[in-house]
C-alpha cells in the first residue's frame, strides 16, 4: 500500500488487484443459470440479455465483449476475474460482491449496484452512465481512464479509493462516508449533491477553487461582488 503526500495531506493509496488468470475453458453456451458455478470459463462475445444469474458465482472467470443489458445477477460473486468490453443497459448487479477483479473498457449505463462490495476492483477506461453505488461498501477501489456521469453513492461507504484521470460528472455524496479517498488525479470534479461529506477525501487547490460555490452554498456564505 502507498502513502501519497505529506502531512495533513496524506492520504493512503488504494491497493490494486493482481489478477493472473489461469488456462480458461471457453463457454459452452447457453443461459446463465440461478446460482450457477464458473470456475475457470472464458465467455467471449456471448449475448446474456435479459437472462438471469441470480447468486451465481465467477471464480478466475474472463467475460469479453459481452451483452449484458436487463442480465440478472443479483448477488452474484466475482472473484479474480476480468471483465473486458462488456456493454449493457440496466445490469442488475445489486448486492453482488466483486473482488479482485478488474473491469476494462465497460459501456453501461443504469447498472445496480447498490448493496454491492467492492473490494480490490480496477474500473478502467470505458463510461458509465447513471451508476448506482447507493450504500455500497468499496474498499481499495481505482476509476482510472474512465468517464462516470451521475454516479450515486448515496449512503455508500469509500475506503481507500482513488479516481486518476477520470472524469466524474455530476455526483451524488449523500450521506456517504469517505476514508482516504484521492480525487486530486480526477480529470474533471462535479460534485452535484453531498458536498458537505468530501471529510475524509484529499482534493487539489485547483479543485478547491472549482468546488469553492458549493461549499460556500453548504455554510450559508454568501459571496457578492
Amino acid at each position: 500500500m502507498v502513502s501519497r503526500g505529506t502531512g495533513a495531506g496524506r492520504v493512503k493509496g488504494a491497493r490494486r488487484p493482481e489478477v493472473r488468470l489461469p488456462p480458461l475453458e471457453p463457454f459452452g453456451g447457453g443461459e446463465l443459470e440461478p446460482d450457477g458455478d464458473y470456475d475457470g470459463v472464458e465467455f467471449a462475445e456471448a449475448d446474456f440479455a435479459g437472462q438471469d444469474g441470480a447468486g451465481a458465482r465467477f471464480m478466475d472467470c474472463a467475460l469479453r465483449a459481452c451483452a449484458l443489458d436487463e442480465t440478472r445477477l443479483h448477488h452474484a460473486r466475482f472473484l479474480d476475474s476480468v471483465l473486458t468490453g462488456i456493454r449493457g443497459v440496466g445490469t442488475d448487479l445489486a448486492e453482488s460482491t466483486l473482488r479482485d477483479v478488474e473491469l476494462v473498457d465497460a459501456r453501461l449505463g443504469g447498472v445496480q449496484l447498490h448493496g454491492a462490495a467492492l473490494e480490490r476492483v480496477v474500473i478502467r477506461g470505458g463510461k458509465i452512465d447513471y451508476l448506482n453505488l447507493r450504500t455500497a461498501f468499496l474498499r481499495d477501489v481505482v476509476f482510472e481512464g474512465c468517464v462516470l456521469v451521475e454516479p450515486d453513492f448515496g449512503g455508500a461507504r469509500l475506503e481507500r479509493v482513488e479516481f486518476v484521470d477520470c472524469a466524474l460528472k455530476g455526483a451524488d455524496l449523500t450521506a456517504a462516508t469517505l476514508k482516504d479517498v484521492d480525487l486530486r488525479g480526477a480529470a474533471s470534479l462535479e460534485i452535484a449533491r453531498g458536498v458537505d461529506r468530501l471529510a475524509g477525501a484529499v482534493i487539489s487547490p485547483s479543485q478547491l477553487l472549482d468546488l469553492a460555490p458549493a461549499l460556500a452554498a453548504e455554510v450559508g456564505i454568501r459571496v457578492e461582488g
